[in-house]
């Protein structure tokens, strides 16, 4: 029993002498480790100097001027819902979403996308100098996802976006977005046109053409708001995103700067879109796919329109009951018009007053007949 307490004392003495080795350690290297504030530092510490840099790459400086050119002529949309107080009647704007747009003209003109101002009740435009005004709906094209605003603010306090054209775009050519992305004010990403005439559906669902397909980043509340060329000039307006998870996933869409041209101005003109008509009814697509038939069937003509002028014949039924199908329409100009869609994008490209080649087969046989155009009631 006494060598057993021996080994005992002497294990506890081992340990102890261990446990203070390791305290010792410890403090050693907390010392090493900690600063020491009571220690001269050292006087003569200068800050590195800094290695020059050179002059900015092309790219750079060209996106750092189209940023600085386009950028004053971007807005921030906040939609406004109507709401009624908890403890009142009172009805009460309350903020929605949020957008971009950008100016159009001096007159105070914005323009948007159709989605970002739907179902609101008022919009607050908040320029880049931080002003913010109340907006007005001046008009709006649901189809092609076109709104335009209007505030008033004084002329020089409005920089319009320069306009260039989309016709001459080319796949591979830089491309530049402007806007304000989850509310991030004035933000640029820069890419590339990856690709032309996509299609995309339009808030009724009618289907947009020619679209501009971008790799330049657009994540919510980009929508409405400009894609620019090297120049800094408007080709786009940032649309919609192709994205499973609702965020910037690689492709966007842009609607061509020629389309917003074209219904920007009617939307100032005369508040809706002034629409060319021929004066006919057209059957509905799946008729004449039963049919067989290759084109657009005309089913009535306005008497004294534009196609019963052209000598356009519509569909008929005779004494006997028998139908005649009417003339079918396969082309307007050198577009075809293989279904109503068809139809009417290419009416929409045209003004009331132009005249127009419209192909037709009337019994088997092909002929051609001029018409000039109606406009739409």
């Amino acid at each position: 029993m006494t060598s057993d307490r021996r080994i005992g004392r002497r294990l506890l003495a081992l340990n102890a002498v261990l446990l203070a080795l390791l305290l010792a350690v410890g403090l050693w290297s907390f010392w090493a480790i900690v600063p020491k504030p009571w220690r001269d530092h050292d006087p003569a510490a200068e800050p590195r100097p800094v290695t020059a840099r050179g002059e900015l790459a092309e790219l750079e400086t060209t996106a750092v001027e189209v940023f600085r050119s386009a950028a004053p002529a971007v807005v921030h949309i906040t939609t406004l819902a109507s709401a009624t107080g908890l403890f009142s009647l009172d009805v009460q704007q309350i903020p929605e979403g949020t957008g971009s747009g950008f100016v159009w003209d001096k007159d105070g003109h914005i323009v948007t996308n159709f989605h970002v101002i739907r179902n609101a009740s008022g919009a607050v435009i908040v320029l880049a100098d931080g002003s913010s005004w109340q907006g007005r709906l001046v008009g709006s094209y649901p189809a092609k996802d076109i709104a335009v605003l209007a505030i008033d603010a004084p002329g020089q306090q409005l920089q319009p976006i320069a306009l260039g054209s989309s016709a001459d775009v080319q796949v591979g050519q830089m491309a530049f977005a402007i806007g304000n992305p989850f509310g991030l004010d004035q933000t640029l990403t820069v890419g590339v046109v990856s690709a032309l005439d996509r299609e995309i559906a339009s808030v009724p669902g009618r289907t947009i053409r020619n679209i501009i397909q971008t790799d330049a980043a657009i994540n919510p509340g980009n929508s409405g708001g400009p894609l620019l060329d090297s120049a800094g000039r408007l080709i786009g307006v940032n649309s919609a995103i192709l994205s499973p998870s609702g965020v910037y996933s690689g492709i966007g869409f842009a609607i061509p700067a020629d389309e917003v041209n074209r219904i920007v101005t009617q939307l100032i003109r005369h508040g809706t879109i002034v629409r060319p008509s021929l004066g006919v009814s057209l059957a509905p697509d799946q008729l004449t796919r039963r049919l067989g038939v290759e084109g657009v069937l005309v089913m009535q003509v306005d008497p004294g329109g534009p196609a019963a002028r052209a000598g356009l014949q519509p569909t008929r039924r005779d004494v006997a009951g028998n139908v005649h199908l009417g003339d079918v329409i396969v082309a307007i100009e050198d577009d075809a018009t293989g279904s109503t869609e068809d139809f009417f994008a290419v009416l929409e490209e045209r003004r009331p007053g132009d005249e127009v080649t419209l192909t037709v087969l009337r019994d088997g046989e092909r002929t051609t007949r001029p018409v000039t155009l109606g406009r739409d009631a």
